[in-house]
């Protein structure tokens, strides 16, 4: 089975996005429209089942070859990235002056879900060239603009995100990475790094590591972290590659999943000089490195809608074909006719068609921070991003990897042999809850930092949000089980999440489930909104728009008590968790 987007879905989920939000109202976005949008879609989708998919399972079983230090990727690994490179899909969302497209993120969303979905491993550095080239946009000098922004942009180099090290994980504040001032104003680069993206490969001419390291006078723990663009190749006045920086790659990691990507261990200035650039100020590496985080914590948020989607046609075709049992009618019958295999599949597509809309809306408030004139209207996006990203990233990669759990079973015995390929997808999607922050990272960034630190206001306006289309909508029953969701997540608001007596250490152990919760209210809510949208519609398009009425109401019967489950779970005062002696 081959990937193919689910056109008919994006077209429609990027219109509502971009109604929502209001773009079309955008100046700067006239050229930008929806007829634009779906010529790009439909162009990307050739490129992602035409040529991504099928080097797919090639990565899986393949892997990627580690000798005296080089990186081998898979067969077709490389002239797949020519034909990336050169088709532009890399500086997609990135400024023309650079050599990119210039669209807008609502446009940029639908394709980076095509690429995630038919060969995740493969386009994982896109992401990296996407975050590396906005750090580099906001805080490098103008020099280093020249020297790094149209090569990464255009795919001529690519970029490597190097935090994690041995001894420092998600604890930033203890890696010991060194930069040594030197006279010319460059900074030598010593340390060692793990669990590199893409910190070694042979499908670009350069690799430009973003590296967080310590000056030698740098304040202890997070304050005093600088980042550096340290390229593999010093790069020369003319632009070109120049003398081996002394950036070893000392090893890949054999992973569960995600086998085409290579992982890698990293060595800096262990022989000789390695040169990093400083960028923006010393001592707040962080604060840009966050913008290359942010960004990633996005596209895992999609990486969990893609795999969801590969899952879910995956599941939907071998359902049609595998014949077992009998009907009603005492007929032998595909599977798809049964109802517990109808509820797995339903799972599948209720809960991946809701995050893609809850991405695409992202997508599109990020289109209002960057073009609107109106400051208000910036600044209430950029909240509303703020509170959204770590429920959408903690919650969709939480989901696609129970939604490949329920793909496997659709399949039975067959999804545990591996010739079927949907076993890749669970192992694909293991990683997801894990990096750029796990779901506990999330949930406490969610609790302490987005909702405590404001005192509520930005979750009061997305409640409120959440009211005004539930009062718009009539009444029936999806929008009545909406409501009283909404109703308890309030009240576990004022009562524990922002009580001013609150336990800091019990509010981190019910974080995660509090998360959960958000993930599936916000769902349960694009999908009332769609389901009102659809029934307006649906004389042009009875089946589809029908369907999407369908999905609401399975969700609210079947997903959004889950989340009421999780809001319960939060107010247990003595939940076991400090009772327990290990």
């Amino acid at each position: 089975m081959s990937y193919q987007a689910p056109y008919k879905d994006m077209q429609w989920l990027v219109e509502q996005a971009y109604q929502t939000q209001q773009l079309g109202n955008l100046e700067s976005l006239q050229d930008f429209d929806l007829d634009l949008a779906n010529a790009i879609i439909d162009e990307a989708n050739k490129f992602a089942s035409g040529v991504l998919a099928p080097l797919n399972m090639v990565g899986d079983e393949e892997g990627c070859k580690f000798s005296d230090g080089q990186v081998t990727t898979p067969t077709g690994w490389k002239d797949a990235y020519a034909q990336f490179r050169d088709s532009g899909w890399i500086g997609l969302a990135l400024p023309e002056e650079f050599g990119g497209q210039g669209l807008p993120k609502y446009i940029a969303q639908p394709v980076n879900e095509m690429w995630l979905s038919s060969n995740l491993a493969f386009v994982m550095f896109a992401a990296l060239a996407q975050g590396g080239s906005e750090i580099l946009l906001k805080f490098a000098s103008d020099e280093l603009k020249a020297r790094y922004l149209t090569q990464i942009v255009t795919g001529e180099w690519t970029v490597a995100m190097a935090l994690t090290e041995p001894n420092a994980g998600s604890d930033l504040g203890a890696l010991t990475t060194k930069a040594i001032p030197q006279a010319d104003g460059t900074y030598q680069i010593k340390g060692q790094k793990i669990y590199i993206t893409y910190g070694e490969h042979d499908m670009a001419d350069n690799i430009v590591h973003l590296v967080l390291a310590r000056t030698p006078d740098a304040p202890a723990g997070s304050r005093g972290i600088s980042l550096f663009a340290v390229p593999k190749y010093r790069v020369n006045e003319d632009g070109s590659c120049g003398e081996f920086n002394d950036i070893r790659c000392t090893g890949i990691e054999h992973k569960t999943g995600l086998h085409g990507s290579p992982t890698c261990s990293i060595s800096y200035g262990d022989n000789d000089a390695c040169v990093g650039e400083l960028i923006g100020n010393l001592n707040q590496g962080l604060m840009a490195m966050f913008v290359l985080m942010n960004e990633a914590r996005l596209s895992c948020g999609m990486q969990g809608v893609g795999l969801s989607e590969l899952a879910l046609q995956k599941a939907l075709q071998y359902s049609k074909e595998r014949v077992q049992g009998a009907g009603a009618d005492g007929q032998r019958v595909a599977i798809i006719e049964h109802p517990d295999v109808k509820r797995m599949l339903l799972n599948l597509r209720s809960e991946s068609f809701a995050l893609r809309s809850l991405g695409y809306q992202i997508a599109a408030l990020i289109d209002v921070t960057e073009q609107s004139d109106d400051e208000a209207a910036v600044k209430a996006a950029e909240k509303r991003i703020a509170l959204l990203t770590p429920i959408f990233k903690g919650f969709a990669t939480e989901q696609a990897n129970e939604l490949a759990g329920d793909a496997i079973q659709v399949y039975g015995g067959m999804g545990f042999v591996e010739e079927t390929g949907i076993a890749q997808v669970m192992r694909d999607a293991r990683i997801t809850t894990i990096y750029e922050g796990t779901t506990g990272v999330q949930s406490k960034d969610l609790v302490h930092r987005k909702i405590r630190m404001d005192q509520g206001q930005a979750i009061s306006e997305l409640l409120a949000a959440m009211r005004v289309d539930i009062a718009q909508a009539p009444e029936n029953v999806v929008n009545k089980r909406l409501s009283a969701a909404v109703d308890q997540l309030a009240q576990v608001l004022d009562t524990t999440v922002l009580s001013p007596n609150a336990d800091l250490a019990q509010l981190d152990a019910v974080a995660v489930p509090f998360l959960n919760a958000m993930g599936g209210i916000c769902c349960a809510w694009q999908l009332a909104r769609l389901a009102l949208k659809a029934q307006e519609s649906k004389a042009q398009d009875e089946e589809f728009f029908g369907n999407v009425e369908a999905l609401a109401e399975f969700y609210s019967a079947y997903k959004l008590p889950l989340a009421q489950a999780a809001l319960t779970t939060v107010t247990q005062e003595q939940n076991g968790v400090d009772a327990y002696q290990f």
